[in-house]
């Protein structure tokens, strides 16, 4: 009798196979809707998706919403409406690689460059002169960091930065615990295409997966960077998280940087706060913005 792996093998090949050539399934009514009431500009010859949406009359008041990895603009929808009573513009992108933006195979994806794709889509909408609240989510941390880094540094064509809010992100690689499935593909080796097509999922891939590695190398620039800076920072955290875990990240978070405020959601809530509370985020997030 065969080894029982090897049948098991001639079973699993032709059906993956088979799953490989599946085509990608088709978007759900919510994301239609939500694909259909964006845009897109133009970057390097690259389409990048946003949402541009006109809130309150007569409000001088911006808000820039970056979103997190595995993630699209689609993750801010269930606050998207109260953010929209508070602010005159609401705006999130799809940064490239996620989302409805273009996906370039191969490619270096890299955190300076998701920037400068935030910095031209506000050149694009004529807004980059106007200060800018950010609000942003794990991925979307870490390219906050880094228009916070220029900014600091009076760098020409970069954002006017009225205030931040950061949330769930691995700001500190030190505290960062990757998923398993994150290590994986962002190490590479043969396992990593497989687990990539799999996944059927685009950005599952190592060159969009090396932001952990990239926030190691430049540490000191990004981490620096909120540490100087005198703006309003908050930070909006569900305990839950195994990405950035209670309360080492924490604890750490308020020894680098006092002068932020925190907002901790019920013991509930993990990786993605405005997803799983949405209401407790918005709530946090309003209290935040209305305390200057």
């Amino acid at each position: 009798m065969r080894e029982w792996w090897v049948q098991v093998g001639l079973l699993a090949v032709p059906l993956l196979a088979v799953y490989l050539h599946i085509p990608p399934p088709q978007l759900s009514p919510a994301l239609h809707s939500w694909k259909s009431s964006g845009k897109f500009f133009t970057y390097k010859g690259l389409r990048i998706f946003y949402q541009d949406s006109v809130g309150v009359v007569g409000s001088p008041e911006i808000v820039v919403l970056l979103h997190g990895f595995s993630a699209s603009s689609y993750d801010w929808y269930k606050i998207w409406e109260g953010l929209t009573l508070r602010f005159h513009r609401v705006i999130a992108l799809d940064f490239l690689g996620f989302g409805f933006s273009d996906k370039p195979r191969p490619y270096h994806y890299s955190m300076f460059e998701q920037a400068s794709i935030v910095e031209a889509l506000l050149r694009h909408l004529g807004l980059q002169n106007r200060r800018i609240n950010l609000l942003s989510h794990e991925y979307g941390d870490t390219v906050a960091q880094e228009l916070l880094y220029r900014y600091k540094q009076n760098r020409s064509g970069g954002l006017t930065i009225k205030s931040l809010c950061l949330s769930n992100g691995g700001i500190f690689p030190e505290t960062h615990r990757p998923l398993l499935l994150q290590k994986l593909l962002k190490d590479g080796g043969v396992l990593s295409p497989i687990l990539t097509r799999l996944m059927n999922f685009f950005v599952f891939s190592r060159g969009l997966l090396q932001y952990i590695n990239q926030r190691k190398k430049f540490r000191r620039r990004w981490v620096g960077a909120l540490a100087s800076v005198t703006i309003p920072i908050h930070f909006i955290y569900g305990p839950l998280d195994p990405v950035n875990p209670y309360p080492e990240f924490l604890e750490l978070y308020r020894k680098m940087l006092p002068r932020s405020t925190v907002s901790i959601l019920n013991d509930r809530i993990s990786h993605y706060p405005q997803l799983e509370d949405p209401m407790g985020f918005l709530n946090a997030y309003m209290g935040f913005i209305n305390s200057f």
